[in-house]
């Protein structure tokens, strides 16, 4: 979150009407935003204006705390590697923006990089579409990835930017089918202005921006000594936030001290309806707040917020998963729709274990498939599960029964942890679905070992 200088003053609001929800649809993100990694499909031309939506009672997903958190021990990790922070500019704040984007792209996501420049540095906002959905009707979430140049940035906003990510990995988990598109946003620059949120939102012509029903901004959802504070910019919005932490009776405030510092404001001052969640910052916790919430009164709410020690351990882990948990709820009852989950299909499944060579040529583990007709589909789940002492040595690619290679996780040093076991997307729609399918997997540095447990195809 942008820092003030002196106490922040609560900004005059008014409630909005809700517009008709977002959809740029790919091809009109990528001409405005850049190159997008995957073929981007087009818009319809027509939006219906002023249209209200309706919240519609689906099944949401219970949000993995543990994922999220695992998410953050990786921006720890690139912050370390990285001169101890993930500042604009500098290289932590892009392999930061690489991490995040490698796991949408992984997840069957279409993923589009915006450039900008600001104090002299090139800057970079991340767009993530999912596919499918009403695309004159998106719901939008985003947080800003950047960091402070004084510390790791880990609750501001590393706790935001993971939560969202894992929501929009569960998205692809879950299979699901959304009746409105949904779109996810990594910004750039917020510590200086909100610079990468105002380049987009300056950048979208007002025949999009009026398609947008509502951006939902999540900036610090794990502070250390937390409060549950609900954006009122809009009462439709607010009222999603509220019925969720209503079913878990917590108590919740209205959020005042982040008002215009942070990427909700460029939306809002451009008539969008914006919602939100906020768990505090350098504002000191009242002796009734305490009481609600537990904690401690008479500290801030993050005694790290713009600081070095905002570190992993300044990350209260309740605070994440129930906020986490609370961006899900909006996002599905935002979206309406419906879930397939995955592993509904037909599964062909290899346990032959395969070793990887340390730092040695790349391995392959056949599987051949057979009874299933026509081509595969454009959204082929891959399960992988490789035992390995530091996964970040690893490529892995699925090769096809043309020969060709889909490239399933790149390796990276920053990506510090052991094992992989994750399920991706790929779209192999061009392959014949019958005949031999491979995972290759290549160790491309020393002192690390592990081996191919076993993967799986789902049709």
């Amino acid at each position: 979150m942008l820092a003030l200088n002196g106490p922040a003053l609560p900004a005059p609001r008014r409630a909005r009407t809700a517009a008709a929800l977002l959809a740029s649809g790919a091809a009109v993100t990528a001409a405005l935003l850049g190159v997008s990694s995957v073929p981007a499909t087009a818009a319809p031309t027509t939006a219906a204006a002023g249209r209200t939506t309706t919240a519609k009672s689906v099944a949401v997903p219970d949000i993995s705390g543990a994922n999220v958190k695992a998410h953050l021990n990786q921006l720890q990790s690139i912050a370390t590697a990285n001169g101890g922070n993930r500042a604009h500019g500098r290289a932590g704040y892009k392999a930061s923006l690489d991490y995040v984007k490698g796991k949408l792209d992984a997840a069957g996501f279409t993923t589009t990089v915006q450039q900008f420049t600001s104090s002299g540095s090139t800057g970079y906002n991340l767009i993530a579409d999912w596919p499918g959905g009403d695309a004159n009707h998106v719901v939008f979430a985003g947080s800003h990835l950047d960091s402070v140049t004084r510390g790791p940035g880990i609750n501001d906003n590393g706790s935001g930017s993971a939560g969202i990510l894992e929501v929009a990995l569960t998205v692809a988990k879950q299979n699901y089918k959304p009746d409105k598109h949904l779109r996810f946003a990594w910004w750039g620059a917020e510590e200086l202005g909100m610079v990468g949120s105002k380049s987009y939102v300056n950048n979208l012509p007002a025949a999009e921006r009026a398609k947008i029903d509502g951006y939902l901004n999540f900036d610090m959802i794990g502070s250390p000594n937390p409060g549950y504070f609900v954006y009122d910019d809009d009462t439709r919005l607010e009222g999603v936030f509220k019925d969720f932490f209503a079913t878990r009776n917590i108590p919740t405030e209205i959020e005042t001290e982040g008002d215009g510092r942070s990427d909700h404001a460029p939306f809002k001052n451009a008539g969008i309806a914006v919602g939100g969640l906020f768990s505090g910052a350098d504002y000191i916790k009242t002796a009734e707040q305490a009481q609600k919430w537990g904690g401690t009164s008479g500290l801030a709410f993050d005694r790290c917020y713009h600081a070095s020690c905002d570190t992993i351990s300044n990350i209260d882990d309740k605070a994440l998963d129930n906020n986490s948990d609370a961006i899900a709820y909006a996002i599905w009852n935002l979206s309406g729709g419906s879930t397939t989950p995955p592993g509904g299909g037909t599964v062909f499944e290899s346990k032959s274990r395969v070793a990887i060579p340390d730092a040695g040529p790349a391995v392959e583990s056949p599987l051949t498939v057979s009874g299933v007709t026509g081509n595969a589909p454009a959204a082929l789940k891959v399960g992988v599960d490789i035992k390995h002492t530091y996964r970040g040595d690893l490529a892995i690619d699925l090769v096809g029964p043309s020969g060709r290679a889909y490239r399933l996780k790149d390796s990276s040093n920053s990506d510090s942890a052991a094992d992989v076991t994750e399920t991706y997307t790929v779209n192999a729609s061009t392959e014949t679905a019958n005949g031999t399918w491979k995972l290759r997997v290549q160790d491309v540095a020393a002192q690390d070992e592990g081996y191919v447990a076993g993967w799986k195809l789902t049709f």
